[in-house]
């Protein structure tokens, strides 16, 4: 059969551009090389709870489009991102807020914790300045400028040497270029206007995006390459750039992570959907307990720890490097893609840039407007 658009990548780009192209009269086949849709959004059922297989997805967004959009397939409820920070044995909440500034230092007015944090943040630009240093060399630098040494060692350093498999003082400045702090008793993770999870699940969610679509799941676009690109008129690509130009300039950089998933004869494991372990003795980075994203009851509980890992080829990829040796490789791939006229790429692996889900579909709804 022959389609207008073959799509690889069963994702939310991917999903989201097909749901559009087919609402446009065309035909479309998706494709996954993994044995499901969904991409790193994937839920699946055990003991009757939404387990989020590749990590917590947490839908939040300021853009009512998407937000209208998201919703006109599934139903979201009020969860929100309230992620609590451990750190020895002692618990912080997060992002940096005023609950945060109590525990370490018993403050209790906004201004209490405003001198705490511009003191420590002298002290580390007065010893910089001894040891003749103008500006942050590096991520340890930048961190303790921005939000003194104790907010740094407890909760950035361990946390963040683990996530990038190198240590703060090797990494550049620019990874952090702010560290959000809240003077209110306020834990929501995120700004956005609305935020939520899809109830059921995400993957119920892509189901119904796909409609009318042919998809095929644990089908690999390189085991039939020129098979596949004939059945299309164009293809929407959202894996990896650089695999997809054979590697021509050399391998992008990436970080992977690994899951360890466990049910547990318990109803309540933690308390709370997310903790994060911010020691970097402790190999893994947090915690998460999926049935607290959609308010379970259900008599046992599902964790899931989760250990960054270091990429190598054949390896799921889930943050691009975005540094300047990986961004300047990527710029010649880029103009490589520029030149194409039946293939269009898209998401976090085709654009080589982090995405959150609503910016994902922002950008594919966008993408399918403009081509469509």
């Amino acid at each position: 059969m022959k389609y207008d658009y073959l799509i690889v990548g069963a994702g939310l780009f991917g999903a989201v551009f097909a749901h559009e192209a087919v609402r446009a009269g065309r035909k479309c086949l998706v494709i996954d090389r993994r044995d499901h849709i969904g991409g790193n959004a994937y839920t699946e059922e055990i003991e009757g709870i939404n387990v989020h297989k590749y990590g917590a997805h947490i839908f939040h967004t300021s853009n009512k489009e998407v937000w209208d959009y998201v919703n006109s397939f599934a139903e979201f409820n009020r969860y929100t991102n309230c992620p609590v920070a451990r750190y020895k044995d002692e618990l912080y909440n997060l992002p940096f807020n005023m609950n945060t500034f109590h525990a370490l230092w018993g403050v209790r007015t906004p201004d209490e914790a405003r001198a705490k944090i511009e003191e420590q943040k002298k002290e580390a630009l007065d010893e910089m300045k001894a040891a003749g240093v103008t500006e942050p060399r590096n991520l340890r630098e930048q961190a303790i400028t921005l939000a003194g040494k104790d907010i740094y060692e407890k909760l950035v350093e361990g946390y963040t040497e683990k996530q990038w498999g190198k240590r703060a003082s090797e990494l550049p400045a620019f990874i952090i270029k702010r560290l959000p702090v809240r003077f209110t008793y306020d834990n929501n993770y995120f700004n956005d206007k609305y935020q939520g999870i899809p109830e059921g699940g995400y993957t119920k969610m892509i189901e119904k995006m796909l409609e009318g679509a042919d998809v095929r799941t644990g089908t690999d676009f390189f085991d039939d390459r020129e098979g596949f690109e004939a059945m299309a008129d164009k293809v929407v690509f959202t894996g990896m750039i650089d695999e997809y130009y054979g590697y021509r300039f050399g391998e992008l950089e990436y970080r992977s992570l690994k899951f360890e998933t466990t049910v547990l004869d318990t109803d309540n494991y933690q308390g709370n959907a997310v903790v994060n372990y911010t020691e970097y003795d402790i190999p893994y980075t947090r915690i998460i307990e999926h049935k607290h994203f959609e308010f379970g009851t259900q008599e046992k509980t599902v964790i899931t720890k989760e250990y960054p890992a270091k990429w190598k080829r054949g390896d799921a990829p889930y943050y691009p490097m975005n540094d300047d040796k990986n961004n300047a490789l990527y710029a010649r791939y880029r103009e490589l893609s520029d030149k194409e006229d039946k293939v269009i790429f898209g998401g976090r692996l085709g654009e080589y840039k982090y995405y959150d889900m609503h910016q994902v579909i922002a950008r594919a709804l966008e993408k399918a407007k403009e081509v469509l």
